[in-house]
């Protein structure tokens, strides 16, 4: 996934978001209380941290499996058999799940 797929699901997310903020926001018009207001900007300043730390998640994953994918690359290039590591990853994964 590139950083341009990363920004679109991204913007995506905040797309639906306020689309969903918008219908919801379309009732009669009346004032929000000065608390009630912090606490959407709070919630709202929340959900955005949230998004950010998912994005980033989901970049150490790519990167680290790039890197993984990199390497056995590396090792079949020079002549390695990949097969046993392949199948002690696969193992790994398989124990903690």
């Amino acid at each position: 996934m590139s950083s341009g797929d990363n920004q679109g699901s991204r913007r995506d997310v905040r797309e639906k978001i306020i689309r969903l903020m918008h219908s919801v926001g379309r009732g009669p018009q009346k004032s929000i209380p000065n608390e009630e207001l912090r606490k959407l900007k709070s919630a709202a300043s929340r959900l955005d941290q949230m998004l950010k730390a998912s994005e980033e998640s989901d970049h150490q994953t790519l990167k680290s499996a790039a890197a993984r994918l990199d390497h056995l690359l590396s090792e079949i290039r020079a002549g390695r058999d990949v097969a046993e590591h392949i199948k002690r990853h696969r193992n790994a994964q398989h124990t903690e799940e």
